[in-house]
């Protein structure tokens, strides 16, 4: 157990330095704004250029995690704090230590958002997070559990965005910040979610039983759900199966082949567990 809660803080350690470096170099160098609390620092520190961003966000993230003590849990929320701590450290220190230079503001939104995205995702499977949008996130999650954590970072962070550009008047820089935390998002959920992400199907057609045959040996798990047509009236059986990403055109094309007439639903589907989806099959999803 020990050495399991040393591995972990060590993954959260270095994906803050990630995290970090990301965000001195690619964003903070470039001006652009990524929403949150350290979207909201930049704008601080614009207009007090002796407050460091990392501290500013850092106090500004205090209230917050006292909202959060009791819904979120002590043991995820020591391990936010210290997340959110160390991150406030690295920013302000890498910035202290090298003078990050301006890059070409696409580049800079595209591959910030990829480090910054991998970084708060590798942050979250350990249940710790910067602080700010992410933790705000979390909470929200509470309420809205049917979303997903980049969704409501997204929601979250396009409000501070906003701001940014009205009070620079820098419709541009926004853009771009739009465009980084857009890449975030997406990197984001593929971390947290990503092995276990899959799809699955509805499967509606006369030929259900000859359809479920072929899905089985594709070791694939189908259960049958009870239906009834709302127009006809006619007593139908739903297929519902789950597969990896990299299945959904044999399924589709097994389908068509058994019944063309089938009716058809593919939906995204998070954080499936139990058999055919467990730690050793995942990574070919």
């Amino acid at each position: 157990m020990k050495r399991k809660t040393l591995t972990r803080y060590l993954i959260i350690t270095v994906s803050c330095a990630v995290y970090a470096l990301g965000f001195d170099w690619c964003f903070d160098a470039n001006h652009i704004s990524v929403g949150g609390f350290t979207g909201v620092a930049q704008i601080i520190n614009f207009f007090l250029p002796w407050a460091p961003v990392g501290t500013v966000s850092l106090l500004m993230n205090v209230p917050l995690f006292i909202i959060g003590w009791k819904k979120i849990g002590r043991e995820m929320l020591l391990s936010a704090l210290y997340a959110m701590t160390l991150t406030s450290v690295f920013i302000d220190l890498f910035a202290a230590l090298h003078d990050f230079q301006p890059m070409d503001p696409i580049l800079a939104a595209l591959y910030g958002g990829v480090v910054v995205g991998v970084a708060a995702g590798a942050m979250m499977r350990q249940d710790a997070n910067t602080g700010g949008t992410e933790m705000a996130a979390r909470l929200l999650k509470l309420k809205f559990e049917g979303a997903s954590i980049g969704t409501l970072v997204l929601a979250v962070d396009l409000v501070v965005t906003a701001v940014y550009a009205a009070i620079f008047h820098d419709m541009t820089r926004a853009l771009y910040g739009l465009v980084a935390l857009y890449v975030s998002t997406l990197v984001m959920d593929k971390v947290v979610y990503g092995p276990n992400a899959a799809k699955v199907a509805y499967i509606i057609s006369d030929h259900y039983e000859s359809i479920t045959e072929k899905l089985l040996e594709m070791e694939r798990g189908v259960t049958l759900i009870e239906g009834k047509g709302a127009y006809s009236g006619k007593e139908k059986q739903v297929i519902l199966c789950a597969f990896g990403r990299g299945q959904i055109v044999a399924v589709k094309r097994l389908v068509r082949e058994v019944d063309p007439a089938a009716f058809i639903i593919v939906c995204d589907a998070h954080d499936i567990l139990g058999e055919g989806f467990n730690a050793n099959t995942l990574g070919g999803l």
